[in-house]
């Protein structure tokens, strides 16, 4: 038994926990620049904490999904403003893009040196500014990962800057900034977190910490996932998917992924897809194709076991089969009205370039078993 795990220096999660953000900012640094969203429904509020804690507050919207172009621009604008730290408050994206512009700010240059996939992926030289991460939604665990997703639509792909230095100082996790989120984002991003729940627990680097994690994790979101789609003002189910999403992070940061993420990266940067409802429409294709891979290729391998554990926790029967999960996972898909790849102008005709971009994606080397191009080929056209 050998395995790391890496995560924020610190996680504080409970409901109103966003109110310490002024005095936890005032111990990192004296100005901070703010990644938000085009929204300052959650801005205004840090700013007024931050002001009364002695720390100055400038503003950089981001809007929809970080680029490469935008992230270089917001590293320019921590010089601007002299900040000394970054928060970023907002769903994944935004997160992400916190912590990209705290890296980026300290270490300068062509951004290409540091990407993943198109770039050169050098490491990082210098340490990034203190970074805080406040989500405001409950799906890509990003508060705790080491790595910001970045389009580039040169490109047209996703791609991660990576780096166990990104890992924020805080994470700052309250369920109650969540309650606004309307059902689709609601479903979207919880299907996010029910994906990167089950991936690392299925992945070729599973470790029995990430282990528990993931099983907690998919305690919560199988009890509250459509609960927050029907009622958003479910303040338990609000916590329960914040929480989940929390283990959906520490689990994806130290145990990787799969094949959901190996073709959400490229397809999101391809059709400009949110990456939520993208991978909540692969996972049971995905799920169902590994299965069979497995009961194929390895039939005596103890990754089926696994899947039939998520099969008992999915569906609380204890005698459930990855059959029965598929079902299962099909039918919440369906409850949660999430939409097809062809709904982002995905035709059946561009699969050969999506799977050829899904199998360079890192996520795709976590995955339990390398899969066939057919395979790859089906997994698009059920979720299409």
């Amino acid at each position: 038994m050998a395995f790391e795990f890496a995560t924020a220096q610190r996680i504080i999660f409970g409901d109103g926990v966003a109110e310490q953000a002024g005095a936890l900012a005032a111990a990192l640094g004296r100005s901070a620049l703010v990644v938000t969203g085009t929204s300052r429904r959650h801005a205004d509020p840090l700013l007024a904490s931050l002001a009364a804690a002695g720390v100055a507050g400038a503003l950089f919207p981001v809007g929809g999904e970080p680029d490469v172009a935008t992230m270089a621009a917001g590293a320019a604008a921590v010089r601007d403003s002299q900040a000394d730290l970054v928060i970023g408050i907002g769903g994944g994206s935004v997160v992400d893009a916190g912590k990209a512009i705290a890296a980026l700010a300290t270490n300068q240059g062509d951004i290409y040196d540091y990407l993943e996939v198109i770039g050169r992926a050098q490491p990082l030289v210098e340490t990034p500014l203190p970074f805080i991460a406040i989500p405001t939604t409950a799906g890509t665990g990003s508060e705790v990962t080491r790595n910001a997703v970045l389009a580039s639509p040169e490109h047209r792909v996703k791609v991660s800057l990576r780096s166990a230095a990104m890992l924020p100082r805080v994470a700052l996790v309250d369920p109650v900034l969540t309650h606004s989120l309307p059902p689709a984002q609601s479903a979207a991003s919880g299907l996010d977190a029910l994906t990167q729940l089950i991936e690392p627990f299925v992945s070729s680097r599973s470790n029995p910490l990430v282990d528990a994690i993931c099983k907690e994790g998919i305690r919560h979101a199988v009890r509250s996932l459509r609960r927050v789609y029907t009622d958003g003002s479910d303040a338990e189910a609000r916590r329960d998917m914040a929480f989940a999403s929390l283990c959906s992070g520490l689990a994806l940061a130290n145990a990787g992924l799969g094949a959901v993420h190996g073709f959400a990266g490229p397809f999101g940067g391809a059709y400009g897809a949110p990456h939520g409802a993208v991978c909540a429409v692969l996972l049971a294709p995905v799920f169902a194709a590994n299965v069979r891979a497995l009961e194929t290729r390895a039939p005596g391998s103890p990754l089926l076991d696994r899947f039939r554990e998520v099969a008992v926790m999915l569906t609380g029967r204890a005698g459930a089969t990855p059959d029965d999960a598929v079902v299962w996972l099909q039918a919440l898909t369906r409850d949660l009205a999430i939409p097809p790849l062809s709904t982002y102008g995905y035709r059946t005709a561009d699969a050969a370039g999506v799977v050829k971009a899904a199998r360079s994606a890192s996520s795709m080397k976590a995955n339990p078993l390398p899969l066939t191009d057919e395979e790859l080929y089906a997994i698009l056209t059920a979720a299409s």
